[in-house]
């Protein structure tokens, strides 16, 4: 049943984009994702989709060419992309994807059968069509581009039906499956259906002449009258007796700030659920006291029952019974708690675990492209290779899918130009002219195992020294006691390569260094096998989420922080008399060698504890190459976290990843190890370090720290300078906003703030600072040019401890406020 229109809308002009006519109008019941893009976008997205059909088709039909179901899946998305260009007026991809659907109509008859030259003219066809409708003029398809793609095809074989020159100045007229599939498109992104059915589409014009000339007719089966007949599969997404029925694996478009999100509130649901089992087991207390009370009213029934008048004896009766009664009815309504607890338990880890595993994707997702990258360079380098794709269903996080293509793509071309011989060469060696070439994803112990072999030549570990040695990266003498696993480690850096000649393949020593980057990124391994004359494998190991992840916790200044596992090396407890000096930075013994030592307190800001513990907790960090050791106040275990991301609005937090709840509720923070490191390297390199002793209460006392919040420039150095002349440590705002914005990124322990700044004044800032739990204890001290007694009964019932007027301000008057407040600087 059609809808009626929600507004009354004119079509287009003939032949113009109806993208440029403002794209699609928002429909009830019309896709969010759908509703607010133009139709261009859609066809580029549909082109996507088409194209990746026939570039699989077409590989497929380059072994088999009579393969009946890959030349219908090849029509259908032909037929399907020029039902698609129509409707937007990007006649070129009409043109070029009615001599593709031509072309496999012949090859259904019989009457042509692919060979290469046609698969790779159809190949090319495929390159044009993704190009259509670029808005980069550079990059865009011209008139040219189709008479070349034409005139390409018809080389190939003589078009059905056309010669090649009828063929490159064809322009096919707007079909009746094809008004039909504009018609559908249009409804469902809320064009004006009436007007659609009172203006009936003129043929399509010829670009070159403006001559119009019908589609060639053909005599087709029922299975391409069906297709000619179905609508663009992705611009009208489905017809409605197709949307109502729910197929178990169509896939659906879902935003990935969506799915984050999604994920967020599921896990907050599972920490909300276990809140239950606690407040049972208190309900169970309370039960058990109710017991103890019950017991013992009837120990003093029993005790007084021959002392006591019968009416007195009746009421202590009454009394009994209600509170058997209430134990009873306590009971029953504990073991529903318990029974609810269960239920809603298990149901919030459902759906934490499906909300998780809508982060995952097949690794097929990401491998679309590979199979005609290989047979490309394959060809570009005159080999033969036959390359197949293992676990293609194997879920992995979609973060980690997205970062895969560069790596893979590389691995790829380096098995095809470095690997895999030529077919004369392979035969000479008594193998088979077709190389195999194998991209393979599985998981295994936890980890996602993904490989690249090929059966080619495998690594020369001559060569391999003479070009380590040719390009500098180690002498002849340590080149020659090099191990093989410790050669084919300089595969992986960056700027090496054992070309001597740069080609348009390889030579620049980029491939693989790029694969070694993503590997680290993410924490994983990259390992190479190598078999002389036999071949070589890659194995990346890398982790199976990047959603979730196995941490240890430790406190510092009475927060919980988290250091991912994967990137801790050890943990130790060390007597503090086994901490030593070595040019002024503190450093412990580790695997025979000294390594520094820093504070958490200092890397993240927090409060040394005033206790101090007899060894000190140290989190190994870094690599072989830097090493540092972290002391915190305590470990507090390993948890598996579900990382949160942080609002968007905080910007980079210095020295953290992400977040996390814990099983209580509460907030964990997860530190950023590379960005730490970095931290740690700045401070050492600047002799600011902290020492565990005196920040542990050893020796010296911290800093108060103070933030000044003033939009006067004058004022506020003049206020920094004295209290940092005095010894306290001073952070500056420029106004109340980023005064606000400091607070919950630093500890301070005194705010001196102005009244009159611009965003945000003083008085907001002291009323939100009061007002915040965590803050509302700091001091807030007030420095104003206004003096009159309203604005000072202003600030003091906002909540400042302290107000000073700058009409009688000088040097020991704010300084005496600040000492009278928190004290000295130390």
């Amino acid at each position: 049943m059609k809808q009626p229109p929600r507004s009354p809308r004119s079509l287009p002009p003939e032949g113009a984009p109806l993208s440029a006519w403002g794209g699609p109008a928002r429909t009830e019941g019309t896709d969010d994702d759908l509703s607010h893009v133009s139709l261009l976008d859609l066809f580029r997205e549909d082109a996507l989709t088409q194209t990746r059909v026939l570039s699989d088709g077409l590989l497929a039909l380059e072994h088999t060419p009579a393969d009946a179901a890959a030349l219908e899946a090849c029509m259908r998305a032909a037929h399907s992309l020029k039902g698609a260009a129509r409707i937007i007026g990007l006649q070129d991809g009409v043109d070029i994807a009615h001599l593709m659907e031509e072309c496999f109509v012949a090859a259904q008859r019989g009457e042509l059968t692919l060979s290469a030259s046609h698969i790779d003219a159809l190949l090319h066809g495929i390159d044009l069509i993704v190009r259509v409708g670029d808005t980069n003029p550079a990059a865009a398809v011209t008139r040219a581009d189709v008479d070349t793609f034409a005139m390409r095809l018809a080389s190939s074989h003589a078009a059905p039906g056309q010669d090649a020159a009828a063929t490159s100045g064809t322009r096919a007229t707007s079909s009746a499956d094809e008004e039909a599939t504009m018609r559908a498109a249009l409804a469902l992104l809320g064009a004006d259906t009436a007007a659609l059915a009172s203006s009936s589409p003129g043929p399509a014009h010829t670009a070159d002449t403006g001559a119009t000339e019908p589609t060639p007719s053909r005599t087709a089966d029922d299975s391409t009258a069906r297709a000619s007949e179905a609508p663009t599969a992705s611009l009208a997404q489905a017809p409605a007796r197709e949307r109502t029925t729910r197929e178990p694996d169509r896939m659906l478009r879902v935003r990935a700030d969506n799915l984050d999100r999604l994920l967020s509130l599921s896990g907050e649901s599972l920490v909300e659920s276990r809140w239950l089992k606690p407040f049972a087991e208190s309900m169970l207390r309370v039960k058990r006291t109710q017991r103890d009370a019950a017991r013992a009213l009837d120990a003093f029934y029993d005790a007084l029952a021959d002392r006591l008048d019968p009416l007195t004896l009746a009421a202590l009766g009454d009394v009994r019974a209600m509170l058997s009664n209430t134990q009873q009815l306590l009971a029953a309504r504990v073991d529903e708690l318990d029974r609810f607890d269960r239920r809603s338990t298990h149901l919030a880890q459902q759906l934490y675990d499906e909300a998780l595993q809508c982060r995952m994707r097949p690794f097929g997702d990401a491998t679309h492209a590979y199979p005609r990258l290989v047979r490309d360079l394959a060809r570009s380098l005159d080999k033969r290779v036959r390359f197949s794709i293992v676990g293609a269903a194997t879920q992995v996080d979609r973060d980690i899918l997205d970062m895969l293509e560069a790596p893979l793509g590389h691995l790829l071309r380096n098995a095809i130009d470095h690997g895999v011989e030529t077919p004369d060469e392979r035969e000479a060696k008594g193998k088979p002219p077709e190389a195999t070439l194998t991209l393979d994803a599985r998981h295994s112990a936890g980890k996602l195992l993904i490989s690249v072999s090929d059966d080619g030549a495998g690594i020369d570990l001559d060569r391999l020294r003479e070009a380590v040695v040719r390009r500098q990266f180690a002498d002849e003498a340590t080149a020659a006691r090099l191990s093989e696993q410790e050669l084919l480690e300089f595969l992986l850096l960056p700027g090496f390569s054992m070309r001597e000649h740069v080609t348009d393949v390889s030579g620049r020593g980029v491939g693989l260094d790029v694969v070694r980057e993503m590997v680290t990124a993410v924490r994983g391994t990259v390992r190479i096998h190598n078999e002389p004359g036999q071949g070589t494998r890659f194995v990346l190991q890398l982790p199976l989420t990047l959603s979730v992840i196995r941490s240890l916790l430790v406190e510092v200044g009475g927060e919980a922080y988290a250091f991912p596992l994967a990137h801790v090396r050890r943990t130790l407890e060390l007597p503090r008399e086994r901490l030593d000096m070595l040019e002024g930075q503190q450093h412990f013994p580790f695997e025979g060698r000294p390594v520094g030592l820093v504070t958490a307190h200092q890397l993240l800001g927090a409060n040394a504890p005033e206790e101090t513990r007899e060894n000190v907790a140290v989190v190994v960090i870094g690599d072989e190459h830097e090493t540092f050791g972290v002391a915190v106040d305590r470990f507090l275990g390993e948890r598996m976290l579900v990382v949160q991301p942080l609002d968007a609005r905080l910007g980079k937090v210095k020295d953290i990843a992400a977040g996390a709840l814990m099983e209580n509720g509460d907030v964990v923070l997860i530190v950023d190890i590379d960005d730490l490191l970095r931290s740690v390297d700045k401070l050492v390199r600047g002799g600011q370090l902290d020492k565990v002793r005196r920040i542990e209460g050893v020796a010296a006392r911290r800093r108060k720290h103070v933030l000044v919040v003033e939009d006067s420039l004058t004022v506020r150095e003049l206020e920094r300078k004295l209290l940092e002349k005095r010894g306290y440590a001073v952070t500056v705002a420029v106004d109340g906003m980023d005064g606000w914005n400091a607070l919950h990124s630093t500890n301070f322990d005194l705010v001196v703030t102005d009244i009159d700044m611009p965003r945000m004044d003083g008085i907001e800032l002291v009323t939100l600072i009061k007002r915040d739990a965590m803050l509302k204890t700091m001091p807030v001290l007030i420095v104003s040019y206004k003096d009159r007694d309203e604005d000072r009964r202003r600030g003091l019932e906002a909540g400042a401890d302290y107000y000073l007027a700058k009409g009688s301000f000088h040097d020991e008057a704010l300084l005496d406020a600040v000492r009278d407040l928190i004290g000295e600087a130390r």
